[in-house]
């Protein structure tokens, strides 16, 4: 299997990636090699304009943080291209001016450059020079072959929260329309907690949008909240770039988020409660291979590892505390852990699936899938069928991670209906 695949400026090799493997293969797809592999998902390669190296974004499966990197067309000398420059990183999708002296890219939502080569009497810079500064987010810098003009993409995040109304057969506002995802009901359907977007801020009110209480400030992004069984305090982890993954607690009353495992070093993702509130289970990582999921004892404070979990992400506990629903690292399936039984079975097959939720009943596991004929779908437990129950084709959906599904009260589906803009800008250039 191969992605991301960019020919040499002469033809003759195709760069391709796989995995966490870069491989070069001759044009007709002949003698594939592995040429590096990278601490990371690789992604956007490019070639150097005459051909001896290789430029590419890696994203770190911990943090989720972008970083460009460069290696020799040979495999040689991998480096990150800006150590340092940060203190997280956040650059990525880089693309080289025609002539090789620029070399553009996208950081902290601008375009940003760097020189590779001097003039006569100077010679070049290797600290990047912001090129932009605009309200708008930039991203996907390319410049014109003339070298006069950058085009960007330039956006503006917005979204209205919709449920899917099964009587009209379309996506209805929801909350009001409210720019947020991640929404979770309490137990009892007095309290709603939800994260803003894009700001990525978690909120509880009540489902009327009365009593409003802001609970997550800058330098958290928090993500999956999920209430307690007892309705008084609400778990999630924070996701924001350059950070690992954590998981926290707060009250819902306010007050100031706690990591639950602070001392842990893996990634600590989509927390949820057990039935009688005393254990929290989690997972690492989309994408990492060494994602098991554990449990946390509140009691004890003991962690433990649900067995057969390897390579298994975003666990989902039924209200009746009797299964465990969850995903492969690559979103190929669905998982159902029994725990009278002890041990795991595979639910469904298939590609794009994500976002498991159970219903109330504990009947149906609802999922997104995608990005083939996107929609919503859901099993029933007892004999695996499989039920399509809306359509996302014309739905245009973001979020934090670009989607999200969630379930109302009555197992209607939640998503973030996209209402920002985005355009494609011809920028004047002049290379400094």
């Amino acid at each position: 299997m191969g992605m991301d695949g960019t020919w040499s400026p002469d033809g003759k090799m195709l760069a391709y990636t796989n995995g966490s493997d870069l491989l070069l293969a001759n044009g007709d797809g002949s003698e594939s090699h592995k040429l590096v592999s990278v601490a990371g998902m690789p992604s956007g390669l490019e070639w150097s304009p005459e051909g001896s190296k290789l430029r590419l974004t890696v994203q770190d499966t911990r943090t989720g943080a972008p970083s460009l990197w460069e290696v020799s067309a040979r495999g040689t000398n991998l480096h990150p291209l800006f150590a340092g420059w940060h203190d997280s990183p956040d650059e990525c999708c880089g693309k080289w001016a025609a002539d090789g002296r620029y070399f553009v890219f996208q950081s902290q939502r601008q375009i940003w450059a760097l020189s590779e080569k001097g003039g006569l009497l100077r010679q070049s810079h290797r600290t990047p020079i912001q090129v932009t500064s605009s309200p708008l987010s930039l991203s996907m810098p390319l410049p014109s072959k003339d070298g006069k003009k950058l085009f960007v993409v330039g956006r503006t995040s917005r979204g209205e929260l919709v449920r899917y109304d099964s009587k009209a057969g379309q996506f209805v506002p929801f909350l009001s329309g409210m720019s947020a995802e991640y929404v979770a009901f309490s137990r009892d359907r007095h309290w709603v907690a939800y994260v803003t977007y894009p700001e990525g801020a978690l909120w509880r009110s009540k489902p009327d949008g009365s009593d409003p209480v802001q609970l997550t400030y800058p330098l958290l992004y928090p993500l999956m909240p999920r209430w307690s069984p007892d309705c008084k305090q609400i778990v999630f982890f924070d996701s924001a770039r350059g950070k690992p993954q954590r998981i926290y607690m707060v009250s819902p009353q306010s007050g100031t988020p706690q990591q639950l495992l602070p001392d842990d070093p893996k990634p600590q993702l989509d927390p949820d409660w057990s039935a009688d509130g005393s254990k929290i289970v989690f997972s690492g990582a989309w994408g990492d291979a060494d994602s098991v999921i554990r449990v946390l004892d509140l009691g004890s404070h003991q962690v433990s590892t649900l067995p057969g979990s390897r390579g298994l992400f975003s666990p989902h506990w039924s209200y009746d505390g009797q299964f465990l629903a969850a995903t492969p690292i690559n979103s190929s399936g669905l998982a159902l852990f029994d725990f009278k039984a002890g041990k795991w079975s595979v639910l469904l097959k298939g590609r794009g699936i994500a976002y498991p939720n159970w219903s109330t009943d504990g009947r149906y596991v609802y999922f997104f899938h995608g990005p083939d004929n996107p929609g919503v779908s859901r099993l029933r437990i007892s004999d695996r069928e499989v039920e399509r129950v809306a359509d996302l084709k014309d739905v245009p959906i973001t979020g934090f991670y670009g989607f999200w599904l969630g379930l109302a009260p009555d197992d209607s589906p939640l998503v973030l209906r996209d209402t920002g803009s985005q355009d494609i800008y011809a920028l004047d250039w002049t290379a400094p």
